[in-house]
């Protein structure tokens, strides 16, 4: 027994993962560095927190997207039921309870992973027998259902928007669920269930032939999709202190769905880089506040051209950039 704990212990801790730790608590300390001190602007300092809430947005929604092959746009209706649930109990804890705020801070990003992926159960049994156009249909709808809700609750605020959330939100905990985030979707991918779920993206009908039950492989990765989704919008409540269901319509997924198109579907690395350009982007084209919109537009046609053209093509069979995962063509799924 002792025998094989240390054989586990060694195998984590291997080269490789030691690396990438110390390269966590360098980043770590680079970013503790510019929050503490006088290296940045009081603006770019607070650009910190949404860059770190896009890149949990963008890697999870790449889950399904990406990884499952299947297109969804009701991201930020998860993201909505996380935030307001794990705000109103943190509201609740701090007006009722005794808890220290960094304690019910915690058990709100739980809830509000927890609640955001009970309702992926329920939305994901039914919506994920369609495919395609149909599917970003009903979950496009479903985001704009759980909106309309929001907005007719008496507790939630309703349109004028959920107030007095305290503000735990700060860069220590954005980049450690963050780390936390990248941990485990990266493992999953590489695990034995994540190649499961690529199979379907690959050929759903393949993978059904030799007995992978093709529903519950979509609802988890779904289900761990919305979780993620939840704990995002924790962060993003608690760093604006106001929620309004505004916050949450579908613009809010499409931008997420940019961010996941434009890193690259498939790859999680591709979303971190896209989480950081696209949220930086708009903000250093302020100073050009009439072309603004336009730069960014431009911008995004040129990536996505980038994407791909055969210069990205060379360059990855140069090994100079990763490899994009090639998806099947809608001839290559009717065959």
């Amino acid at each position: 027994m002792g025998k094989e704990i240390a054989k586990k212990t060694g195998s984590i801790l291997n080269g490789k993962n030691l690396i990438k730790l110390a390269v966590i608590v360098i980043i770590y300390i680079l970013l503790m560095l510019v929050m503490e001190g006088d290296f940045a602007t009081r603006h770019f300092k607070s650009l910190l927190v949404p860059v770190g809430i896009n890149i949990i947005l963008a890697v999870s929604l790449n889950i399904t997207t990406g990884f499952l092959g299947e297109l969804s746009l009701g991201h930020a209706g998860f993201m909505a039921i996380g935030a307001y649930s794990g705000s109103l109990f943190t509201i609740f804890a701090q007006d009722h309870t005794g808890l220290p705020g960094p304690l019910a801070f915690i058990i709100g990003i739980i809830i509000g992973g927890i609640m955001a992926a009970l309702l992926g159960v329920v939305i994901g049994i039914p919506v994920l027998r369609l495919r395609g156009d149909y599917l970003a249909i009903v979950t496009l709808a479903f985001g704009e259902i759980v909106r309309s809700v929001i907005n007719f609750l008496g507790f939630t605020g309703g349109a004028r928007g959920l107030s007095g959330i305290p503000r735990y939100t700060n860069y220590k905990w954005v980049y450690a669920l963050v780390v936390i985030t990248l941990i485990v979707l990266a493992n999953l991918v590489r695990s034995r269930y994540g190649r499961v779920i690529s199979s379907i993206r690959d050929n759903s009908i393949a993978a059904e032939s030799i007995g992978i039950k093709v529903s519950n492989y979509k609802i988890m990765a779904f289900v761990i999709a919305a979780f993620f989704a939840g704990v995002a919008g924790v962060l993003f409540g608690h760093n604006l202190s106001v929620l309004k269901p505004t916050n949450f319509d579908y613009n809010k997924s499409i931008e997420i769905l940019v961010i996941v198109v434009l890193g690259g579907m498939g790859s999680i690395r591709g979303s971190v880089i896209s989480a950081i350009i696209l949220t930086l982007l708009p903000e250093f084209l302020r100073d050009a506040s009439e072309y603004r919109m336009l730069l960014y537009a431009l911008a995004l046609i040129i990536i996505m051209l980038f994407n791909s053209s055969e210069i990205r093509q060379k360059l990855e069979d140069s090994g100079k950039l990763p490899k994009l995962p090639k998806f099947p063509t809608l001839k290559a799924r009717i065959k």
